[in-house]
């Protein structure tokens, strides 16, 4: 069986206080007090059950919070140790999720030395990353992260660039793009902030926090959080980036939506779930042992068991999960089957289906019309690229050909 477990060793616990974040509010699923910490024989039937119940050789193990940092460096010490009580003959490989705020010289000779991949979450320029990026008081990030920055390139630790796209750097793709370019080491993440509000019919439903996934009520209950990216925005930035990036950064920077966009064109399969057909193998671990479906599906009717009272493998091919995995493909609406883009998109994530079909139900994507846009867009380009890579070449070709031939950008 092949899944990638999401650890969560510290919880929903942060140092920050992020506008848009949408797991701090998950600490109302949990009585104990902070600090949170995941206990030592949780930590190890975790490590000991993951890397028994992988086929593969390589054992991918992924830690994110809340913010893991805070639990120190001794404790992922002993998580390194673990693993390699329980690896055998397997590669194992880390990484890990951060806000970069905690980062020291210690973390960071730490992380080369275990050969952990650091993905850092950064949205853009000083003023674009501080607009929701903040303390627990209210007090910009921006220069601490920056100070994490430094340390990972001083310590020549891999980390990539996560960048939450909201409805404030939706407006400078660009200036978002050349700035993680210059800061980064080429490979960029973009992830679409996309959060239903809680309203009164929410709160009537015992649910203070954002609407959960798979809600089937009306229209009138889809509202989405100011900082939600608008899909035409979410359009415009990402068609910026690729016209800028197809011309002069192929083989040089790695955009994630764009590869996975390529791997589906060539009908290789994305690898991320978002764009998949099915999904279902990316299950959350919560401090205490809990497993969730997904991590956007950390509410109680999603909580397949504890590792600690169930095998991570029975509880992973459980009806349950079975079935939430199934889902995506099964609630595609009427509308997607025949789009022609939804080779490319799947759909999306179901947590994004809230919106109404043409049918007059509810389950299109919230951003359907951005993925229809872009897909369009990129696929004459695709096919390009797709055509150097059957013929043995380099996809970087592609900037030749575009040169040659002139093709237009869309903005």
């Amino acid at each position: 069986m092949h899944f990638q477990v999401m650890a969560k060793p510290v919880g929903a616990a942060c140092n920050l206080k992020c506008v848009y974040c949408y797991y701090t509010e998950k600490k109302s699923l949990y009585d104990s007090p902070a600090p949170w910490k995941m206990p030592l024989e949780v930590l190890e039937t975790f490590i000991q059950q993951y890397i028994a119940c992988q086929e593969s050789g390589e054992i991918q193990f992924v830690w994110q919070g809340g913010e893991p940092a805070l639990l120190g460096v001794e404790f992922f010490k002993l998580v390194v140790s673990l693993q390699r009580k329980y690896a055998g003959r397997k590669k194992v490989v880390n990484s890990i999720q951060t806000n970069g705020t905690l980062l020291t010289d210690e973390w960071c000779a730490f992380f080369r030395k275990n050969g952990f991949l650091v993905g850092l979450s950064i949205d853009g320029p000083r003023k674009i990353h501080n607009q929701y990026r903040v303390t627990k008081s209210g007090q910009p990030t921006f220069d601490l992260v920056m100070s994490g920055v430094e340390l990972l390139a001083k310590h020549g630790v891999s980390f990539n660039t996560l960048t939450v796209v909201n409805d404030h750097n939706s407006l400078h793709p660009l200036k978002v793009y050349r700035f993680l370019k210059n800061i980064g080491q080429g490979h960029m993440q973009f992830i679409p902030a996309v959060e239903r509000r809680p309203d009164d019919f929410a709160v009537g439903l015992g649910m203070g926090f954002a609407m959960p996934p798979f809600y089937s009520g009306s229209a009138a209950h889809t509202q989405v959080t100011p900082w939600s990216v608008d899909p035409r925005r979410l359009a415009d930035f990402y068609i910026s980036i690729f016209d800028h990036w197809v011309r002069h950064d192929v083989g040089r920077v790695f955009v994630q939506f764009f590869e996975v966009a390529l791997a589906n064109w060539l009908g290789a399969g994305s690898g991320l779930c978002n764009f998949s057909p099915r999904c279902g193998l990316g299950p959350v671990l919560e401090h205490n042992g809990d497993l969730y479906s997904c991590d956007h599906y950390v509410y109680p009717a999603h909580r397949l068991g504890n590792i600690m009272e169930t095998p991570l493998p029975v509880l992973m091919d459980s009806k349950p999960q079975r079935r939430f995995g199934n889902y995506k493909w099964e609630s595609l609406p009427e509308c997607c089957l025949g789009c022609e883009v939804r080779p490319a998109c799947h759909g999306d994530c179901p947590k994004n289906r809230f919106t109404p079909t043409p049918e007059g139900g509810l389950g299109l994507s919230y951003l359907c019309e951005a993925y229809k846009r872009i897909f369009t867009h990129m696929a004459p380009y695709l096919g390009i690229m797709a055509d150097l890579l059957l013929e043995g070449r380099t996809v970087s070709r592609i900037m030749q050909i575009l040169n040659r031939q002139g093709m237009p950008s869309a903005i």
